[in-house]
C-alpha cells in the first residue's frame, strides 16, 4: 500500500506542474468565451475525461507506439511544440471584447464538442511535455508482472487526481473572469497566450536540443 501512495504521488507531482490546469484555465475561458456556462462544464468534463484516457494510453503504451512508428520523443517535442506556439499566437493576435462584437457568435454542445480534444484536451491541456513525462515513467516502470500491475494502477490513480483538478479548474473558470473583471480579463488572457508561445517554443527547443546533440561531431 505505501508503495502504490508514494508511486501515485510521483505520478502526480511530476504531471500536475506540466499540465497545470489553473494556468490553462485563462486560456480555456478564452477559447470559450462565446459558450454557455452549461456548455462549457460538460466540455469541461470531456476535456478532463480526454485528458485522463491521454495520460494512461501515454503511460501504458506510449513508448510502443513511438517505437512502432520509429518516432523519439525529441520529434514529438519539436512537433507539439510548434502546435503550441501557433495557438498562442493565434491567441495573441484575436481581437478583445470591445473589438469583437461583428465576430460575436452562439455556439451549440455540438459543435463545442468537437474542439474538445483538439486543441482544447492536445496540446492545450495534456501537451507534449506532459505526454512525455507520461512515457518517461512508464519506460521506467517495473517489468515484471506484480510490479507493472501496481505502477498501472497508481498512474490510473494520479490521472484521475489530474482530471478532477482539470474539470474544476476549467468547469468554474467562468468564475476568474468574474472576479478579475472584463479588462484585467483580457490582460490576463494577453499575458497566458504569451506565455504559451514561451512554453511552446522551450518544448520545441528541448526537442530540438537534443536532435541537436545527437548528430555526429566532425573533427577536422
Amino acid at each position: 500500500m505505501l508503495q502504490i501512495v508514494k508511486s501515485i504521488l510521483l505520478v502526480v507531482s511530476a504531471l500536475f506542474p506540466i499540465v497545470d490546469p489553473i494556468g490553462g484555465s485563462p486560456v480555456f475561458l478564452s477559447l470559450t468565451r462565446d459558450y454557455s456556462r452549461e456548455t462549457r462544464r460538460l466540455l469541461a468534463r470531456r476535456i478532463a475525461m480526454d485528458s485522463f484516457v491521454l495520460l494512461v494510453v501515454s503511460f501504458t503504451v506510449g513508448s510502443h507506439v513511438l517505437s512502432f512508428f520509429g518516432i523519439s520523443l525529441p520529434v514529438v517535442q519539436v512537433g507539439g511544440g510548434l502546435i503550441v506556439i501557433s495557438t498562442g499566437w493565434a491567441m495573441l493576435k484575436q481581437k478583445d471584447d470591445r473589438d469583437r462584437n461583428a465576430l460575436s457568435r452562439t455556439v451549440d454542445c455540438s459543435n463545442a464538442l468537437d474542439d474538445a480534444f483538439y486543441p482544447l484536451t492536445l496540446p492545450l491541456t495534456v501537451g507534449p511535455g506532459s505526454i512525455s513525462v507520461a512515457i518517461t515513467l512508464g519506460a521506467n516502470a517495473p517489468h515484471h508482472l506484480g510490479g507493472n500491475l501496481l505502477a498501472i494502477l497508481a498512474a490510473g490513480i494520479g490521472s484521475v487526481l489530474i482530471a478532477i483538478t482539470i474539470y474544476l479548474c476549467y468547469a468554474f473558470a467562468d468564475r476568474l473572469g468574474a472576479i478579475v473583471g472584463p479588462s484585467g480579463m483580457n490582460v490576463v488572457l494577453k499575458l497566458s497566450a504569451f506565455l504559451l508561445v514561451c512554453i511552446g517554443v522551450q518544448i520545441m527547443w528541448n526537442g530540438a536540443s537534443q536532435l541537436l546533440s545527437s548528430l555526429p561531431s566532425f573533427h577536422p
